[in-house]
């Protein structure tokens, strides 16, 4: 009996011993977030462009080359850009993956941009080895669904863009949506001076920008994409077509799962074409009662995500907010030449939401 109970006594000991062997960190074992900046564009540079979600009219990838070259770039497509699988993907997920692999691997581009969004990214990011991304830094540029590889590259130690894309570059690229991508690319830093927002929450905070689009990046937790288990966050969220009850349920599980807890500042974006089956004033102030019991400074009506101006965003830079009575300002703590961009004086472009929505479905 006795030589029984001293051989379960050693089993028990060997499990828990391998089990604590194999532990993993959690969301309650934060990292930090430590990014490369990719080099600034320069007149002679390529830029690929690849489709890693939905599908892209080949006319709107043509018409955004052609406006590259007028900025002095050389477009080049991705293999894989203008096939169609199952009405929508602009590809399988070998192709998508291939493409975007490629353009990392290939060492004459120097900054690519995404066609669009939609719906699809989230099934790449097993395929993805983040060391490919951080053996060569370049700028991504994209929004929406590609707010899981803006994820990607800041677990990788990357810098990208939070930017428009073909899909809106294929327009004319004249609007201040564009042009502001495009000189931020090639080393112009904007510090946007915003005016002052009724659910704005005052005070000044410094931290990692991280985010996007919230029905995108919150199923994102726990993968390799997840760069919200970082400590000394800038959360940036914007969102477009949602009801206030899923925005509402999608900010209760970054609180749940710690964090809002890692935040030293939130930002918030355009909600475009959002439900209002609440009597909140707006979706601004429904999540001010989240966010305003961590203490912390909330920015709100940044103008960025789907509506008519898409403001540029680095992704995984340190950013510092103020947040004040009369107005806010967010800088970027980056290398480049500063600018001072006032916000007020920036007109959208001349594309309605309805027209987007129309034009690229729901989430672009």
């Amino acid at each position: 009996m006795k030589k029984t109970l001293l051989i379960l006594a050693i089993a028990v000991l060997a499990l828990s011993s391998c089990e604590k062997e194999n532990v993993k960190p959690t969301q309650s074992d934060p990292v930090t977030l430590s990014c490369v900046r990719p080099e600034y564009l320069k007149t002679g540079d390529t830029v690929a462009l690849i489709s890693p979600s939905y599908f892209t009219p080949m006319e709107n990838v043509q018409l955004t080359a052609d406006l590259l070259r007028s900025w002095g770039l050389v477009p080049i497509i991705g293999p894989n850009v203008g096939k169609v699988v199952d009405g929508k993907y602009a590809g399988t997920v070998d192709e998508r993956t291939s493409d975007l692999l490629w353009a990392f691997d290939r060492p004459g581009i120097k900054a690519i941009i995404c066609n669009r969004g939609g719906y699809g990214t989230i099934q790449l990011i097993d395929q993805i080895p983040l060391s490919r991304l951080s053996a060569s830094p370049k700028w991504l540029v994209g929004f929406s669904d590609i707010s899981t590889l803006h994820g990607l590259l800041s677990r990788a130690g990357v810098m990208s863009m939070h930017g428009t894309m073909s899909s809106f570059l294929a327009q004319g690229g004249t609007d201040e949506t564009s042009t502001l991508m495009r000189d931020l690319l090639m080393g112009q830093v904007p510090r946007y001076q915003l005016p002052a927002h009724q659910q704005n929450l005052l005070g000044t905070a410094s931290g990692v920008l991280v985010g996007g689009n919230l029905c995108t990046f919150v199923p994102n937790i726990g993968s390799q994409a997840d760069a919200t288990m970082g400590r000394d966050l800038i959360l940036f969220v914007e969102e477009v077509g949602e009801s206030m009850h899923n925005i509402d349920r999608q900010m209760r599980i970054l609180k749940m799962n710690g964090v809002l807890d890692r935040c030293k500042g939130v930002v918030l974006g355009e909600f475009s074409d959002c439900g209002s089956e609440f009597t909140y004033e707006n979706v601004e102030a429904m999540i001010r009662q989240i966010i305003e019991p961590y203490g912390i400074p909330m920015l709100c009506g940044f103008p960025a995500g789907h509506g008519d101006i898409n403001l540029p965003l680095v992704m995984g830079a340190p950013v510092t907010i103020d947040v004040r009575a009369d107005g806010a300002t967010l800088q970027f703590d980056i290398d480049g030449q500063q600018r001072d961009i006032n916000v007020t004086d920036i007109n959208g472009s001349k594309t309605s939401l309805g027209l987007r929505l129309k034009m690229a479905g729901k989430r672009l």
